[in-house]
């Protein structure tokens, strides 16, 4: 029988489906409500050292192949978000993300000391958001040097796992990758959504988000994520968390073996339900058996083996 169990610094997941951050919010009942449809981890939504209200509604449209949206990291704030984390893990045993972000440096310092008191298994850096530029400038993600400073102030503030999310908008992703492990980066997730993008009402010719452009997400940016992902994995020695695009158990077959150990899911949710975690790992499963390999591992990076 097929092992669908991987691992993530030293945390085992049952499955290597991982909850997205931002998906199903911040509430530990929310959260947990997730594991009972099947998924190996979940992401609370990223959380700053303040309450965040964002940006006005609409801040979410789908189109023909994906989802586009500028949330503006709303979030009720760390304090809030730690009581949340602690709610989450007397419901559950699952393993918790801890995602936070910051628009200074310091901030992800302060953030890493204060989100460990709440214990999540996994601590990420949200250094990728595309669609608060004009709060927060270019993300952090872009930039080989800021991506450094960032990861290793964060890692001087806690002693749970660090792992940073990336961009697919990074053009140098093999040096920015190589940073993260420098700076001691324990993970990495790719990554976050693609863009800016931009849709039109062609009813009332306006934008249709509040804030004119978004991130964009789903199937549309599964290649762009797969590229980085194989870049990445050819760069360094820390595991991948795989995220952008994946909506069913062959794409995430596909990241597994460009390098993913897990496979984050967002957009999916909402295409396919809470119940994807389970359908994709039924597919997962399915696939494994019927080509003969006993465990997630095995096919971790294994389609690099063709270039020998």
């Amino acid at each position: 029988m097929a092992d669908i169990s991987t691992e993530i610094c030293g945390v085992k997941l049952k499955n290597p489906m991982v909850l997205a951050s931002g998906i199903m919010g911040v509430t530990g009942s929310s959260l947990a409500n997730v594991v009972s449809h099947g998924v190996g981890a979940v992401t609370i939504k990223s959380l700053g050292l303040k309450p965040r209200k964002g940006h006005s509604c609409p801040v979410i449209s789908t189109f023909k192949s994906g989802m586009i949206n500028a949330v503006g990291l709303s979030n009720p704030g760390i304090n809030t978000g730690i009581k949340e984390i602690k709610k989450f893990k007397d419901l559950c045993d699952a393993p918790i993300i801890g995602s936070i972000f910051a628009f200074k440096r310091d901030g992800y310092g302060e953030l890493a000391k204060k989100i460990s008191k709440a214990e999540p298994d996994l601590i990420e850096i949200n250094v990728s958001c595309p669609n608060v530029e004009d709060e927060a400038g270019t993300p952090f993600a872009l930039d080989k040097k800021a991506v450094y400073k960032t990861t290793k102030i964060t890692k001087k503030n806690t002693d749970i796992p660090v792992i940073v999310k990336l961009s697919p908008n990074s053009l140098n992703i093999k040096e920015i990758a190589q940073a993260c492990e420098k700076a001691g980066a324990d993970a990495i997730n790719m990554g976050n959504t693609l863009g800016p993008g931009l849709v039109i009402n062609i009813e009332t010719a306006r934008p249709i988000l509040s804030n004119k452009f978004g991130g964009v997400s789903g199937p549309a940016i599964k290649p762009i994520t797969m590229k980085r992902i194989w870049d990445i994995y050819d760069e360094v020695n820390i595991p991948i968390i795989g995220t952008g695009g994946a909506s069913c158990g062959k794409d995430a077959i596909e990241m597994i073996m460009a390098g993913s150990s897990a496979v984050g899911i967002g957009s999916a949710v909402y295409y396919r339900g809470l119940d994807v975690f389970e359908k994709i790992n039924k597919e997962i499963k399915e696939f494994m058996e019927k080509n003969n390999y006993s465990s997630i591992k095995e096919m971790i990076g294994i389609a690099h083996e063709s270039k020998l």
